[in-house]
């Protein structure tokens, strides 16, 4: 996959960064630790600007999460509690889970979604539940944009210091994805065993 990411940024430059950061979150096994680091590394062999491959792909990035954070708020809580109440078991959520984690986020969105877009495996979904919380959309918009912009400006930075070992950042970052993952998918089945 970095020869086909190294190809299409090398060919078409700020418009592929900002396309494939884009489906990056809309779709997450394209990953942005391999996407942002490669910008890194043209930007140093001076194909692109630095400042312009972080601005092409945190717009990118930023409208992905935007789309996620429709579909959350086209979701919404009353829509979850209604699925929560037919299918609570498989989805391990009751009401009182539904309104308990729309307090929480009320009160503590900002941070999470910030913080969130700074996570490999969580970048993309944590944009749902701001939108079934109706997270502001400015609010929303700012502090994904902090984080979405911290995430690729450091990527970045590492692409064009690490030069053509930039695809080292993947590795590191990959097991910390991995290990997210398992550990979602652990609290799920531990949950799922719990609610029989």
């Amino acid at each position: 996959m970095a020869d086909w990411i190294a190809g299409v940024i090398g060919e078409h430059g700020y418009l592929a960064l900002f396309a494939l950061m884009f489906l990056e979150n809309v779709f997450p096994p394209i990953p942005s630790e391999l996407i942002m680091p490669f910008a890194g590394y043209a930007a140093a062999n001076g194909d692109i600007n630095p400042i312009g491959a972080v601005i092409a792909g945190s717009t990118g990035s930023l409208l992905g999460g935007l789309a996620w954070y429709g579909v959350g708020y086209w979701l919404g809580a009353a829509r979850l509690k209604r699925a929560a109440q037919r299918h609570g078991r498989w989805l391990t959520i009751s009401e009182a889970d539904v309104d308990r984690a729309q307090r929480w986020f009320e009160r503590y969105g900002d941070f999470a979604v910030c913080i969130g877009r700074l996570i490999p495996a969580v970048r993309s979904v944590i944009s749902v539940p701001a939108g079934i919380a109706r997270l502001g959309l400015k609010r929303f918009l700012f502090w994904s944009g902090v984080g979405t912009i911290a995430w690729t400006s450091l990527l970045t930075a590492l692409g064009y210091l690490l030069g053509k070992r930039f695809s080292e950042v993947d590795a590191w970052l990959q097991p910390v994805s991995l290990t997210i993952i398992a550990i979602a998918v652990a609290a799920y089945l531990f949950r799922l065993y719990r609610t029989k």
